[in-house]
């Protein structure tokens, strides 16, 4: 089912398969997301849970037993309920049943809250343990922003622009299993900002790790219009666009990330996974605001 919210600034619908963000709209009209055109990328903005990328050969152990898992978890491909809502948000939810289980052997509570801002739009991810012994997850978002966002303008006019200066290098992505180099290092970062264009993501996502910014905007310098997110609390931020050229840019706030080449398959020794004592919640929240708005 979608749904729809909206407030005098903007109008956003939610697919409850998946509680994915479909559309956002400013109030004339325009769509800053990624409209899921499978030419390039059929997704819009997928909740990523209970993990984040590819495991090896898409399974892990856990409790001495192996599991199969898809690359970013089931959680996308879940019908959610709907839990509450207003006229500008609503909270959808996905429980543990007996065919998460035959994936994951946790009970567990994802509610995904979406929020309209004179800005943009607000999501915040639940997790509950609602189980009996602790529960081990990543989670993150996926959200896809059509580029250009300006009519005339092409998206070399674009560039990522950090808050902070960074010096960092990303992790190389093995384009055949999807894992992450433990040690092998691609694309550098020294500074602000990284002119875009399509062959940065020719090697799969710009991964990075415990920056020192909170924001990161993508924005055409000469207009001043683009998308920003705030990611703080999350530790890991991925930026990507598929290696056909499509035109849009994901930013991905991520607690997690795809296994490592130097890393076994134990699930709760994952890099970045985050464990919940039974009956503890903990929540991860990114907003997007919308730079410059066309219909301002």
């Amino acid at each position: 089912m979608i749904y729809e919210i909206s407030n005098q600034f903007f109008t956003a619908k939610i697919d409850s398969l998946g509680a994915q963000l479909i559309s956002l709209k400013g109030c004339g009209g325009h769509e800053y997301l990624w409209v899921g055109n499978p030419e390039y990328w059929r997704e819009h903005a997928p909740v990523l849970f209970p993990i984040v990328g590819t495991l090896r050969e898409n399974r892990t152990r856990i409790d001495g037993r192996w599991y199969e898992m898809n690359r970013h978890g089931f959680a996308k491909s879940r019908e959610f309920t709907l839990k509450e809502r207003g006229e500008d948000w609503l909270a959808l939810s996905l429980e543990s049943g007996v065919e998460t289980k035959a994936m994951y052997t946790f009970d567990f509570e994802l509610l995904v809250t979406y929020s309209l801002t004179d800005g943009g739009i607000a999501t915040r991810f639940t997790v509950k343990n609602t189980g009996e012994r602790p529960l081990p997850y990543s989670v993150g978002g996926h959200p896809g922003f059509n580029l250009p966002v300006d009519e005339e303008a092409e998206f070399e006019d674009y560039t990522l622009q950090f808050q902070q200066p960074e010096s960092q290098a990303c992790p190389e992505i093995d384009l055949g299993t999807g894992l992450i180099h433990g040690e092998r290092k691609g694309f550098r970062l020294e500074g602000k900002e990284i002119p875009l264009q399509h062959s940065l993501f020719y090697q799969d996502a710009l991964v990075f790790e415990h920056l020192n910014s909170q924001t990161v905007r993508i924005v055409n310098k000469k207009s001043g219009r683009g998308i920003e997110m705030d990611f703080a609390g999350f530790p890991m931020l991925g930026v990507w666009s598929a290696v056909n050229d499509g035109p849009y840019v994901c930013l991905e706030p991520w607690t997690g990330c795809a296994t490592l080449t130097t890393e076994g398959d134990e699930f709760r020794e994952k890099k970045g996974m985050t464990e919940l004592a039974p009956g503890g919640q903990a929540e991860h929240s990114f907003t997007v605001r919308v730079l410059g708005r066309l219909e301002d």
